[in-house]
């Protein structure tokens, strides 16, 4: 053989690869139609909460006491003195308890953590700040991967030790609170 055509299957046999390996389509691809979902440390998903709650307790209650004395001295046949002491005490008192919470919306999320089991360890936060109102929405949770949808969304109503803090600060939330002089009354039992 001729030194060039020696030189040249040398540079073609380096250049040409081998024979091809197997491997699984597996290997954490997805195709351009598939679903993403939220599924390792980093990833993000939307949470729509709608939450209603309510409550309504009452009581009632009422006692009522009668006491009476009566009493008389007397000498021969005669009634000197008399005397009749009554007492007498009545309590009735009532008390109702009604309230609701609505709470619609929807904030994204982040997971944390895988969990053993392969649930999600989530945590999302939102803050909104208009005219001087600065609203917050704090979210810890759990979440199966099942109950992720398609479109990488879940209902509050499927998250499980679920944690949702709406909290709100501003001039229009200070105006709907006692003021101090009201919560001082309040907590001493005067109002």
């Amino acid at each position: 053989m001729k030194p060039i055509a020696t030189g040249l299957a040398l540079c073609l046999a380096v250049a040409l690869p081998g024979p091809a390996a197997a491997q699984s389509l597996q290997s954490g691809w997805t195709g351009l139609a598939a679903d993403r979902t939220a599924a390792h440390p980093g990833d993000s998903l939307t949470i729509v909460i709608v939450e209603m709650s309510s409550a309504a307790a009452s009581a009632q209650s009422g006692s009522q006491r009668d006491t009476r004395l009566a009493g008389s001295i007397g000498a021969g046949g005669r009634v000197e003195e008399s005397g009749n002491l009554g007492l007498q005490g009545e309590y009735e008192g009532r008390g109702q308890l009604n309230r609701s919470g609505r709470l619609v919306g929807q904030i994204g999320a982040t997971v944390q953590a895988v969990l053993p089991n392969g649930d999600l360890r989530i945590a999302g936060s939102q803050t909104l700040q208009i005219d001087g109102e600065r609203t917050s929405i704090r979210l810890t949770a759990r979440v199966r991967r099942a109950d992720i949808s398609g479109d990488n969304t879940v209902l509050s109503s499927r998250l499980a030790d679920a944690e949702i803090v709406y909290d709100g600060d501003g001039s229009l939330s200070r105006s709907g609170s006692p003021a101090l002089l009201n919560r001082i009354m309040s907590f001493l039992g005067l109002s």
